[in-house]
């Protein structure tokens, strides 16, 4: 859900008015985000930035070129960006990740689902289902592979229950895996980097940001994004709730027929459980408005993932996933 908005943030009988909501307390998470990168490049012989082309992981690719400079500065990340790809993901979030990617001079690593299933290290259950929740292996391949000792993830504690009960920096065992009841204590923004051999970190810079401050940050800072985010037209069909986009992976079911609709996606992820939400917002003050007045998280209302089980998402975290 997103946090409350204390009034002392919005000027007396300008709520409708974007341009009166106060962005004073973006500056202090801006603050603590480059502050958990620099301290990441500091404190681990090789971290990586989880970097899939969405708009949480581009709020921290911002921040880090503020952190570190970019090429027309003299500066440079100082650490690769990685892409888990389901080979399911839209191509206009695929083709904004390495066009921004470039831009940066920044080295990107792309592992493949579907390199884990030609390997037999993935076996789905029948042709259509998910790749999603398979990303785990993928990533704990690519771990083992490059062995990255920090992964930078732009998680935030307001998308989802058990997202809400992770440290920012949160310990993963030898597996890879995540213990809820097992993590060490966060006092004064002091942070217990020490590892075990094989073992890692989950990095989350933005755990303290809502989906409201992203949107709020986007339209200060005026960061692109890909167009899939902003409102366009689309083919749906409603199911449980929910505005499944009709493609070759989501096709119609018998008796549904497809509506177009104005929609705009709050998250992107793989095609086949990431939906849209009905909307005319098209810019990004548009969509802090919109963002105000939403009751549902990002995820609830738009993740086919998270509708199996209100413990989904845990389970798949110990399992090894974002």
């Amino acid at each position: 859900m997103n946090a409350p908005i204390h009034s002392n943030l919005l000027h007396p009988m300008t709520h409708h008015r974007p341009d009166h909501l106060s962005n004073a307390h973006l500056d202090a998470l801006e603050e603590e985000t480059i502050f958990i990168l620099r301290e990441v490049a500091a404190a681990f012989e090789r971290p990586t930035l989880l970097f899939s082309g969405g708009k949480d992981s581009l709020v921290m690719l911002k921040c880090a070129e503020k952190a570190f400079g970019t090429p027309a500065t003299g500066g440079k990340i100082p650490y690769p960006l990685l892409m888990i790809d389901t080979g399911h993901n839209f191509h206009e979030v695929t083709d904004f990740r390495d066009s921004r990617a470039k831009e940066l001079g920044a080295e990107l690593i792309v592992r493949s689902v579907e390199d884990s299933m030609a390997r037999g290290t993935v076996r789905l259950a029948h042709p259509g289902e998910s790749r999603n929740v398979h990303q785990s292996v993928t990533l704990l391949e690519a771990i083992e592979e490059f062995r990255f000792d920090a992964l930078i993830g732009g998680a935030r504690r307001d998308e989802e229950k058990a997202r809400a009960k992770e440290r920012i920096f949160s310990h993963r065992d030898s597996f890879g895996q995540w213990q809820p009841k097992d993590q060490r204590p966060e006092l004064w923004n002091l942070f217990n980097t020490k590892l075990q051999p094989g073992e890692h970190f989950r990095v989350f810079p933005i755990s303290n940001w809502t989906e409201l401050d992203v949107w709020q940050y986007i339209a200060r800072e005026h960061i692109a994004l890909p167009s899939l985010y902003y409102s366009h037209k689309r083919e749906v069909v409603e199911r449980k709730g929910l505005l499944v986009p009709v493609t070759p992976l989501t096709p119609l079911k018998s008796g549904e027929v497809a509506e177009l609709r104005d929609v705009r996606f709050r998250t992107v992820g793989d095609i086949t459980c990431t939906c849209p939400v009905e909307s005319l917002a098209a810019t990004a003050d548009a969509i802090v408005l919109e963002t105000l007045a939403a009751d549902v998280s990002e995820r609830g209302a738009t993740r086919m993932d998270d509708k199996t089980s209100e413990a989904s998402m845990e389970k798949r975290k110990k399992d090894g996933y974002f």
